[in-house]
């Protein structure tokens, strides 16, 4: 059983990390490909992330085009396709597994459609209706033969989306399985190896842009720093935003907000546990990260989810919606102090993620 497994940025991979340990686990051959912002120094190179974690990158492609305009993110789309249709011309699997909804994904995908191969989609069914990517995610469902879904909503819409219910397996989140397994850092380590200061109560803060009205968020990302700025009584705990359209202008405003306000922590790479602990440990979440819906859900955490990227999503009662106003932003976050958190039954499944997906795997390409 030889395997394909694409991962084109930091956020994919963490999700993956259960997956390839239960694939590894089965001495089949596994190739992991990573493109996209993994191989870009100015996304800090994180496919080095899933080389330090001990796994083998068996290729590295690379596909992005710098810039965060409409054009850099369609020449993206172009080259990823032009790469892949050699790669996949050069190289044959059994199966080829590709998660979520970015646009290089898509790309990815699509090229590998005249060869031919399985592929099998992870967290297919979800819709974010303020994202481009959502478009995406249903077109990779429909290139697919076998769907990993998170949650039984998901596995319902994805069935309506395709027509029909073969090859859809309601596995549960992989990402509920990284929370069980890993060993979380402390706030020691936090400061130690990110500056988060020990002792202070902090905000996280995820900020990507809506790319289906990309026009607006240099407003929604000055309503956010407008909320934030002279915030008491808080850390704020920046991570930096995805290769999306008008991506570069978040992070421009995002580092110029920080050279003037001393409790400013902004980080490019978290890493899966990283990322994992820095959500356990903080007092609350905001922006509009999918992470924010799954993730925050396991411990739970308080969320404030910003304007409509993640509109569709299952939304749980840890979660405020709110929109890209500093008003808003700021009642909301008054609000959470006097609250009280009662932890949700969680809809992600069991924890089991991957030996569901293995099983599925083995049933569909004829593996006793």
């Amino acid at each position: 059983m030889k395997i394909a497994l694409l991962t084109s940025s930091r956020a994919d991979y963490s999700i993956y990390v259960p997956l390839i340990k239960a694939i590894l686990a089965e001495s089949w051959q596994l190739e992991i490909i990573a493109f996209g912002t993994h191989l870009s120094p100015a996304h800090g190179l994180t496919y080095q992330l899933i080389e330090k974690d001990g796994f083998v990158v068996a290729h590295k492609l690379m596909t992005l085009v710098a810039g965060d305009k409409p054009y850099h993110v369609a020449a993206s789309m172009a080259l990823t396709m032009s790469v892949f249709a050699e790669f996949w011309a050069e190289h044959t699997f059994d199966l080829v597994i590709a998660l979520g909804d970015r646009y290089e994904m898509f790309a990815a995908v699509a090229a590998a459609m005249p060869f031919n191969y399985i592929v099998a989609h992870i967290s297919g069914g979800e819709t974010t209706l303020g994202a481009i990517d959502n478009a995406f995610r249903h077109s990779i469902s429909h290139m697919s033969r076998l769907h990993f879904v998170s949650a039984q909503p998901y596995a319902e819409r994805l069935q309506h989306i395709l027509g029909t219910a073969t090859g859809i397996y309601n596995t549960g989140s992989l990402s509920l399985e990284n929370y069980q397994n890993f060993t979380l850092l402390s706030r020691r380590d936090l400061f130690e190896r990110w500056g988060v200061d020990e002792g202070v109560p902090y905000i996280l803060i995820t900020l990507h842009p809506e790319t289906v009205s990309y026009k607006k968020n240099s407003v929604y990302v000055d309503e956010t720093i407008a909320a934030l700025n002279q915030l008491e009584g808080f850390l704020l705990v920046i991570t930096m935003p995805n290769a999306d359209t008008m991506g570069d202008m978040i992070r421009e405003k995002w580092i110029s907000f920080s050279e003037n306000n001393k409790n400013v922590r902004l980080v490019e790479n978290f890493g899966s546990v990283g990322y994992l602990s820095a959500m356990y440990h903080c007092q609350l979440m905001l922006g509009n990260t999918s992470s924010g819906f799954v993730e925050a859900s396991m411990f739970p955490k308080w969320v404030i989810n910003l304007g409509n990227r993640q509109q569709g999503r299952i939304s749980t009662p840890n979660i405020l919606q709110v929109p890209f106003d500093k008003v808003e932003i700021r009642r909301a976050i008054d609000s959470i102090r006097s609250k009280t958190l009662i932890p949700e039954i969680g809809i992600y499944g069991a924890g089991d993620a991957s030996s569901r997906m293995i099983s599925a795997i083995k049933e569909n390409c004829g593996i006793a």
